[in-house]
C-alpha cells in the first residue's frame, strides 16, 4: 500500500515537472527557433563560394542598415565571422555582437549565442595577437642571428687573409733554390 502511494506520488511529481517544462514562454521558443535558423544560416554561408558570399554580404548589409534588429545583426555577424569567407572581418563581427553579448537577458537563447560567438572571436583575436608577437620576436631573433653570421664570416675572411699573408711572408723569407 505504501509502495503504491509512493509510486503514485512519484508519477504525479514527474507529470507535474513535465508539464512545467513544456510550458515555456512563447518568446523563448521563438528565440530557440531563431537560434536554430541562425546555425543553419551559418552552415549555408560556410558552404557558399566567394561570389555567393559577397552577394549575401551585400543583401545582409542592406537588411541590417534598414532594420537593426537582433536577427539581422546576428546574420551579418555570422557572415563576417565565417573563417575563410571572402568577406571575413572578425573585428566587425565582434563589434556587431558586443551589444547583444552584453545585454542583461542571460537566459535568452539569442543572447547566449551572441555571447558564445563574441567570446570565441575575442579569444581568436587574442591568439592571433600573441602569434603575431611571437612571429615578430622570431624575426628579430633571425635578424640578430644573421648579423652574428655576417660578423663571423667577416672574421673568418679576415683570418684567412692573415693566414695567406703569413704563408706569403714565409715563402718570401725562405732562400731560393737554384
Amino acid at each position: 500500500m505504501i509502495r503504491n502511494c509512493f509510486l503514485i506520488a512519484v508519477a504525479l511529481l514527474l507529470a507535474g515537472c513535465a508539464g512545467l517544462r513544456s510550458v515555456a514562454p512563447p518568446a523563448s521558443e521563438a528565440e530557440e527557433r531563431q537560434v536554430i535558423q541562425l546555425i543553419g544560416y551559418a552552415q549555408r554561408v560556410a558552404a557558399m563560394n566567394a561570389e555567393q558570399q559577397r552577394r549575401e554580404y551585400s543583401a545582409t548589409s542592406q537588411a541590417f542598415a534598414k532594420d537593426k534588429d537582433a536577427m539581422s545583426r546576428m546574420r551579418l555577424a555570422l557572415l563576417v565571422a565565417t573563417p575563410g569567407a571572402s568577406v571575413h572581418d572578425a573585428a566587425r563581427a565582434a563589434n556587431l555582437l558586443e551589444p547583444m553579448a552584453a545585454s542583461g537577458d542571460a537566459a535568452s537563447p539569442l543572447s547566449l549565442l551572441a555571447r558564445l560567438l563574441h567570446a570565441h572571436l575575442i579569444d581568436r583575436a587574442s591568439e592571433r595577437a600573441s602569434e603575431q608577437k611571437r612571429a615578430s620576436q622570431m624575426r628579430e631573433q633571425i635578424d640578430t642571428l644573421k648579423e652574428v653570421e655576417r660578423t663571423l664570416r667577416q672574421q673568418l675572411d679576415e683570418m684567412k687573409e692573415v693566414e695567406r699573408t703569413i704563408m706569403q711572408r714565409g715563402l718570401e723569407s725562405q732562400p731560393r733554390r737554384r
